[in-house]
């Protein structure tokens, strides 16, 4: 089981596999078991959002078990928060807003393990 975090310019944690796109995401997202997922919006200019990160979620119907909106764009998190939860399954954590320090603490100290 993998942690993923979604951003084109911030670094990423310690013990999480970063994804710069939406497509490498999505690649992440079919091919492996996700605990936690944590989504920017912006992407770069002219590339697709993490909304469609969101879509992809709620096409395939393969969540992870945490989803965190890092995404400093208030528009683009309440578009993702609002599909999101019309869709996710009752065992589905969602957060609408950034990691808290003490689960990237947890996070880093179990992959120094």
């Amino acid at each position: 089981m993998i942690h993923v975090y979604l951003d084109d310019f911030r670094k990423c944690p310690h013990g999480f596999v970063l994804a710069k796109s939406a497509e490498e995401c999505k690649q992440l997202i079919d091919g492996e078991t996700i605990d936690i997922l944590s989504l920017d919006y912006d992407l770069g200019w002219g590339q697709p959002t993490g909304y469609e990160v969101v879509h992809h979620l709620i096409q395939s119907g393969k969540y992870p078990r945490r989803i965190y909106l890092h995404t400093s764009s208030a528009p683009g998190r309440q578009q993702m928060y609002h599909a999101l939860t019309g869709h996710i399954p009752a065992d589905v954590q969602l957060f609408g807003g950034p990691m808290p320090q003490m689960l990237l603490d947890e996070v880093s100290e179990a992959a120094r393990r």
